[in-house]
């Protein structure tokens, strides 16, 4: 499924035959400023500036202040607002289907149902600027990913002076049995969409882990070297919570005897301090030390403001436009976009250690979420 759109391109369904319309009685520079062929940036921002101002939804607060240094650089009104991941899909399909559209670029945080379901309504179309097109990996350009948030295998550095576990599967020992902290897949779906992940790309990396730690072949009921691992974490009583603060303070809360291991983002190493958390990177875990799952740029295709919301996808894939969550830890798809001074987790080093997320098996992912929630239901104990 092709959701790019580019010299007069635009992504199949009703709201892009309306965009297309609306396009066709704007002046010729509104409708061609972001074309990949001669591509101007000024020419985009002086159509940019005669458009009306924009609205752009993030999961994240800090959207506020990256819109308002976005109209403060170029002159184009923009506001941001925090939508939560969970409900992002829910408003974009209610106003598309009210043709009544207020978000006009969207950072979608939940890629699955984005992918299943707002990209084949025609609500949505993803751009990536021909400017940047030679920088930017082509796995992530279709959609265009902004930034993708690591989430990591985390220790307690006040007890253990590295990481106590080299493989996943240790996890699944008795001496890690309720003491492995992380979200609840049944309450937080991208971690089914991590399960997915693993067993669509990544399984024979699994069960060579398997292999690496036990000195003989994984032997499984189960269909996938991937199912066996998960089923042996849950059934080794993980503390689930309800976000990645309660995860983290867990795992790095001061004063432990027997710390917990956790998964949680990077944003949770910024409460690292003498006084605060003692949060430490697991690194050289086998197969992976954490994964990576990515914020994908879309546009309404609905918008009245075209070139604007094109601008500002292209501002979110700057240093500059990025900055506000880059120092979480979270990492531009441009690799011209240095991690962030403020970032603690140090995880920039370790990109090579975390497995990473194709939007290719998203509507997989979206579609296989049910299965992997009553699986781990299933198998889960307290």
């Amino acid at each position: 499924m092709k959701i790019t759109s580019g010299s007069g391109r635009l992504s199949a369904g009703v709201g892009a035959m309306a965009l297309a319309t609306a396009l066709s009685l704007s002046p010729a520079v509104a409708q061609n400023a972001w074309d990949a062929e001669n591509f101007d940036l000024d020419a985009l921002i002086e159509a940019a500036r005669a458009e009306p101002p924009i609205t752009v939804y993030d999961s994240t607060g800090k959207i506020v202040e990256i819109a308002e240094a976005f109209a403060a650089k170029y002159g184009v009104g923009a506001t941001g607002v925090k939508v939560s991941t969970g409900a992002q899909i829910d408003q974009v399909m209610r106003e598309g289907q009210a043709g009544n559209v207020v978000g006009d670029v969207i950072v979608v945080q939940d890629v699955p149902p984005g992918m299943a379901q707002l990209v084949p309504m025609g609500l949505l179309e993803s751009w990536t600027p021909p400017d940047l097109v030679d920088l930017i990996p082509e796995t992530m350009q279709d959609p265009v990913i902004i930034v993708s948030s690591p989430n990591v295998w985390t220790y307690n550095t006040e007890v253990y002076e590295t990481c106590p576990v080299s493989n996943i599967w240790q996890l699944t020992e008795p001496e890690w049995n309720r003491k492995v902290a992380m979200q609840d897949p049944l309450g937080k779906p991208t971690y089914t969409d991590w399960f997915n992940q693993m067993e669509t790309h990544f399984d024979g990396e699994i069960a060579q882990a398997y292999e690496a730690y036990y000195g003989k072949p994984l032997e499984t009921d189960e269909d996938s070297a991937t199912k066996a691992w998960v089923k042996a974490l849950a059934a080794n009583s993980p503390l689930l919570t309800d976000s990645d603060s309660a995860a983290g303070d867990a795992v790095g809360a001061r004063g432990q005897a027997d710390p917990f291991m956790g998964m949680m983002a990077t944003a949770k190493f910024r409460d690292n301090a003498p006084d605060g958390l003692a949060l430490g990177l697991c690194t050289g875990l086998e197969p992976f030390s954490g994964w990576m799952y990515p914020g994908i740029g879309m546009i309404s295709t609905l918008t009245d403001s075209p070139n604007a919301a094109r601008l500002f996808i292209r501002y979110l894939l700057t240093e500059e436009g990025i900055a506000p969550q880059s120092a979480d830890g979270k990492l531009s798809s441009n690799p011209e976009v240095p991690a962030h001074s403020k970032d603690q987790s140090g995880v920039s080093e370790y990109l090579d250690e975390m497995m990473p997320y194709s939007t290719l098996t998203a509507i997989e992912d979206f579609d296989t979420r049910q299965d992997w929630q009553d699986f781990w239901r299933i198998n889960y104990t307290r």
